[in-house]
C-alpha cells in the first residue's frame, strides 16, 4: 500500500490503515523510528483496540421490526 507526498510534505492515510487503527479527523499519531530504519505509525492516546465501529451504537435502535411473513405478505401486497 502506497501513498503520495504532496508538495506541503504531506500524506493521505490509506483509508484501510485508518479503519484498523480508528484513526478520525482530529486524531493523533505517533511515529516511531525502529533501529532497522523502519518507522511506526501508531495511535498517540495509546489505544490498542480500534475505535467502535460507526453504525455500532445504532444496533438495535429501530427496534424488532416485522417478521419474514409480514414482510413478505406486504411486499406482495396482501392485506
Amino acid at each position: 500500500m502506497s501513498t503520495t507526498v504532496t508538495s506541503k510534505g504531506q500524506v493521505t492515510i490509506p483509508k484501510d490503515v485508518r479503519e484498523r487503527l480508528g484513526i478520525r479527523p482530529g486524531s493523533k499519531v505517533d511515529f516511531k523510528f525502529e533501529a532497522n530504519g523502519e518507522i511506526v505509525l501508531k495511535r498517540a492516546d495509546g489505544q490498542l483496540k480500534p475505535a467502535p465501529n460507526r453504525f455500532a451504537k445504532y444496533v438495535g435502535f429501530a427496534g424488532p421490526g416485522l417478521t419474514t411473513d409480514e414482510l413478505m405478505a406486504m411486499l406482495r401486497g396482501e392485506d
